[in-house]
């Protein structure tokens, strides 16, 4: 009887004491920019948000950016275990997910691609890479642009001169007939400087006072879309509960990214006003020619994804991305 006694006692303990609350997971993250640059805008937004809304059960701890880790190992680092989280360019590792840089391709907002599925056929690309895809810091109006040492007055002039550029632009160099070239960031200004290059291609954001005195000329409108990918250690993100890696999902891909993605326009007004300051020309193309432009590098783009994965799968993702 004292037994069964001491039993129901120590049951009626367990009953009445309080619930012992989930411990709060936190994975640390990189950036493939330093907080302090323009283009952590989005990342900035993300992680913040993340860290409000899902305090007590999940928090991402941003350790830095390629001061951390060189920005070009961010997502394998991610794969290999070395760090959680990589907020990073697409086209960076490609090596690893060939279909990831598919998302610079597109005419559509993000809101008509994430209506399409693709966060959902990413996701499904990513699989076995050893990363999750988590979704998209989307920054639609981000554009890329040709930055030259000597002007030039129509697009003909782009012919036989060496642009500085990265796998996801460099199918358009080519349509227009200029001569692409891989060279570290950090190098080319001393490269524009000398002449070893004529110029190079990126987006708008960060660039106005980095080289001033060696860029003349930008040429508008841009093309392709920017953009960067969430990708999180496959065997970190199994750790989380199912039900909570449901939420995050959905709130990282319904609601936070379409107001990241609408955030932009003051960074990117900002950014032509430094280039202004700076002393960067703005060529426009003519508006006749302004189509046949966008034209060229989607279709050379394209062109190259079908044959570094299956048509199919290129197929698809066009389908998806183009409206």
């Amino acid at each position: 009887m004292k037994s069964l006694l001491s039993s129901f006692a120590a049951v009626g303990a367990m009953m009445m004491a309080p619930a012992v609350a989930a411990e709060e997971i936190t994975m640390n993250a990189v950036t493939m920019t330093p907080k302090t640059h323009n283009l952590s805008h989005g990342f900035r937004i993300f992680i913040d948000e993340i860290n409000a809304k899902f305090e007590g059960e999940f928090q991402i701890n941003w350790r830095g950016g390629p001061e951390v880790i060189q920005m070009f190992g961010q997502a394998d680092a991610a794969r290999n275990g070395a760090i959680d989280i990589a907020f990073t360019d697409p086209s960076f590792y490609a090596g690893l997910v060939p279909a990831a840089k598919t998302r610079y391709f597109t005419n559509a907002d993000y809101a008509g691609v994430n209506a399409a599925g693709f966060n959902e056929k990413m996701q499904a690309l990513h699989e076995g890479s050893g990363l999750f895809y988590l979704g998209a810091v989307p920054a639609s109006e981000i554009k890329f642009h040709f930055y030259l040492r000597e002007p030039i007055e129509t697009l003909e002039d782009l012919k036989g001169r060496r642009i500085r550029s990265f796998p996801t632009v460099q199918p358009m160099v080519e349509a227009l007939g200029a001569a692409p070239l891989v060279l570290p960031i950090g190098e080319i200004y001393t490269a524009m400087e000398r002449g070893a290059i004529d110029g190079f291609v990126f987006g708008p954001v960060g660039w106005g006072d980095q080289f001033k005195g060696v860029v003349k000329q930008v040429v508008t409108p841009g093309f392709y879309q920017g953009g960067f990918n969430a990708v999180v250690n496959q065997d970190a993100w199994n750790e989380l509960p199912e039900e909570l890696q449901a939420r995050i999902v959905d709130f990282v891909r319904n609601d936070l990214a379409p107001r990241i993605d609408a955030s932009w326009s003051g960074v990117i007004s900002d950014a032509f006003g430094e280039m202004e300051a700076a002393g960067y020309a703005l060529y426009d193309l003519p508006e006749a020619e302004q189509e046949k432009y966008q034209g060229l590098a989607m279709e050379s783009a394209w062109e190259t994804m079908a044959k570094s994965i299956d048509p199919e799968t290129a197929a698809e993702l066009r389908e998806m991305l183009n409206k």
